[in-house]
Order: structure tokens, then C-alpha cells, then sequence
């Protein structure tokens, strides 16, 4: 591993990561296409980035964590354009395929699934950039983005429980050892929501707040979201309506696949009476690809972004086996994988038997571990 000289703010330096905007004009020309075209967004993200990580090898190179803000601006502009350049291509294909003659019922649904899985394969994980960040504007700015697909309450579970509790019982996002990626979806959708509303709650008490306070984030939530439901709406109609709830439940199932390779069977130890081990690089699976790196803003260094959590992306570091567990491919190919259990666990279960001789040969019983049966982390 190499630790690069700090990085000029220049467009050039940025430009690899603003691949996502190409999808501006592929969603264009596949909604006027229409046919087999519609896929297109869905090859371009999956198929494609697929090929990329093959044929493009690694990136082990680490950016000088150190770098000031000023010298990220233009990778920090693209999150931020992010935000108009998804409600353009969001809303407009709502408009223009609710009126499009030429598209048919199936070409309209591929659409809008292809429209989702850009939605969260890029706009949740600018989100998630976004929401990390101190500056109030970019927080917002993650807000309308989460709003767009329906899933704001991901801010309030991301920064008050998954940060917290990654690794233990009291985290949804953590996928169990031998859980398969649609039984884990099913969990996670009813309860997300739910353990970011009491997460919430326990915050305003502390405050001596109720859930009624107008500093219960929901209520933002719910305005952002209902003001996106209604825009659908009044472009669309009721078709156009469901399109974009379609769009929006895509991006929500293309985000928990990605939290689901994340931290598949990673568990941090149990150290008596709700008290767990502090979070470390050996929590989170590390994928160093290099094409998909570039799509997903880094997210696939999600060790580093863990133990710090507001670091920009491209200052994200990289971490050796010997600190951090590996996947054998990047998250485009590993998604393939998820979807097929049987081919997910022959994959990944060696490797988490693997992380466990290697980081806790002392824990000798996992079974409590698998099933979800530790204590609740204080607190929680």
C-alpha cells in the first residue's frame, strides 16, 4: 500500500468519480428508445461495472488523510449537483413516460427499475456521504435525496444506531452468519424504521422532549416525503405516481443489499453485561476494486468508514488483511452473489469461519453470536 501526496482541488483529480452523472443521458435515450433499452441503467451500474472490476484490477493507494477541505471541492460539488441532476432525471422520466405513447407497461417498469437501482446505488450513497458532514447544507442536501426514494428515516438508524451498534443485536443493517439476503431485506424493512423512531424518542428524552417536539426529525421526513409524492402526482398522475414508488422501493432493496455485504456475519465481541468491543477496521468487509470504487465513491473502503465516520470519501484508507477482512470481488458482482443464497454462503461463509479464527480464536461457542441472542448494547 502506497500513501499518496495530497491532492490538489482540481477537476482532474475528481473527474473519475463523476461517472455516475453519464446516467443522465442514458436514462434520456433509453426512455425515447424504449424496448430493450430500458435496461440500460441496470447494465450500465451492474453489468458493466461488473466487467470494469474484472479487467481493472485494484487500487491499494491511500490518499493523505490529512488533506484539507478545500483541496476536495470538486469531489464534494459532485455530491452536491448529485442532488438536481437525480430529481431532473427522476421527475422527468415520471413526466415523459406517463405521457409516452410509445412505451409500453413492461418498458415502463424496466424503466423504473433501472431508475431505482441508480437511485441507490448512487443517490443513496451520495446521501450517506452527505449526511456525514457537518456543514448543515450538505446535511439537507442528503435529506432531499433519502426523501426522493422514500427511506428518509435511513438518516436517524445510519447516525444513531448502525454507527452505534454495528456488529451487535441491536443492529438490523448487521446481516447474521447463514441469513440469506431476502430473509434479511424482509427484517430490515419493518424493523429499520421502527429502531430509528425509538432511537429518536431516546434522544428528545434526554432533551426532556416528547415525539411531538419539532425537533423530532420525522416531521422533516414526512414533509419531504409527502412533497415528492405529491410532485410524482401532479406530473404523472397516479401512474406516474406508482412509477415513482416503484423507483423508490427499488432503491430501498438495491441500498440493504449493499448494507447486507457489508457486515455479513461480522460480529463484534461480547464482553459482559451489554457491553461490546469498540468498533475496528475487522468489522466491515473492505473491497479495494477499483472500478466500482469510483462508482460508489469509495463506499467499498467501508472499514475506514467506520472507525471514522466523517472523513470524505476520497481520503478514505484502504487496510491489509491482516487489519481488515477482504471480498473477493467488488459490490457490483458480489450483489450477483446475494441474491442466489446457496452461492452467497458456498462465497462468503469460509471467509467469515476464516475472520473468526483469525481476529477471536478464544470464542470458542458462536452460536449465540449467529442466532442474535447477546444482550442489547447499553443503552439501546
Amino acid at each position: 500500500m502506497t500513501t499518496l501526496p495530497a491532492p490538489r482541488a482540481s477537476l482532474l483529480a475528481a473527474l473519475p468519480y463523476w461517472v455516475s452523472l453519464l446516467t443522465l443521458p442514458l436514462a434520456g435515450f433509453a426512455a425515447h428508445m424504449g424496448g430493450w433499452w430500458v435496461l440500460l441503467l441496470p447494465a450500465f451500474a451492474w453489468l458493466l461495472f461488473d466487467i470494469l472490476d474484472l479487467v481493472g484490477g485494484l487500487d491499494t493507494s491511500n490518499a493523505d488523510p490529512d488533506t484539507p477541505d478545500a483541496a476536495l471541492f470538486w469531489h464534494s460539488l459532485l455530491t452536491m449537483i448529485w442532488v438536481p441532476a437525480q430529481a431532473l432525471m427522476t421527475f422527468g422520466l415520471v413526466f415523459y413516460a406517463s405521457r409516452a405513447g410509445h412505451l409500453g407497461g413492461w418498458e415502463k417498469i424496466g424503466l423504473f427499475v433501472g431508475q431505482g437501482v441508480i437511485s441507490g446505488a448512487v443517490g443513496i450513497v451520495y446521501a450517506h456521504e452527505l449526511l456525514h458532514q457537518r456543514n448543515r447544507v450538505e446535511r439537507w442536501l442528503g435529506d432531499i435525496l433519502l426523501a426522493m426514494v422514500l427511506w428518509s428515516p435511513f438518516r436517524s438508524h445510519h447516525l444513531r444506531v448502525h454507527h452505534l451498534h454495528v456488529g451487535t443485536p441491536a443492529d438490523v443493517v448487521t446481516a447474521r452468519y447463514n441469513e440469506g439476503f431476502h430473509r434479511h431485506f424482509v427484517r430490515v424493512l419493518w424493523q429499520m424504521p421502527r429502531d430509528a423512531w425509538r432511537a429518536e424518542a431516546r434522544m428528545l428524552a434526554r432533551k426532556g422532549l416528547g415525539m411531538r417536539s419539532a425537533e423530532n426529525p420525522f416531521w422533516r421526513y414526512a414533509a419531504l416525503q409527502g412533497a415528492m409524492l405529491a410532485l410524482a402526482l401532479a406530473l404523472g398522475g397516479i401512474e406516474g405516481l406508482a412509477l415513482f414508488v416503484l423507483q423508490a422501493f427499488v432503491a430501498i432493496w438495491q441500498l440493504e443489499l449493499v448494507n447486507y455485504i457489508e457486515h455479513y456475519g461480522l460480529t463484534r465481541k461480547h464482553l459482559g453485561d451489554g457491553r461490546y468491543e469498540p468498533v475496528r477496521p475487522r468489522h466491515s468487509w473492505n473491497a479495494e476494486h477499483r472500478a466500482s470504487n469510483r462508482l460508489l465513491i469509495n463506499l467499498q473502503r467501508h472499514s475506514d468508514h467506520h472507525y471514522k465516520p466523517d472523513r470524505r470519501y476520497p481520503l478514505l484508507q484502504t487496510y491489509p488483511p491482516e487489519e481488515a477482512p477482504q471480498l473477493p470481488q467488488g459490490y457490483p458482482i458480489m450483489g450477483v452473489a446475494a441474491l442466489i443464497p446457496p452461492v452467497w454462503r458456498r462465497m462468503m461463509n469460509p471467509r467469515v469461519r476464516a475472520w473468526r479464527r483469525q481476529f477471536y480464536p478464544e470464542i470458542a461457542d458462536w452460536g449465540p453470536y449467529k442466532r442474535g441472542e447477546l444482550p442489547q448494547p447499553r443503552g439501546t
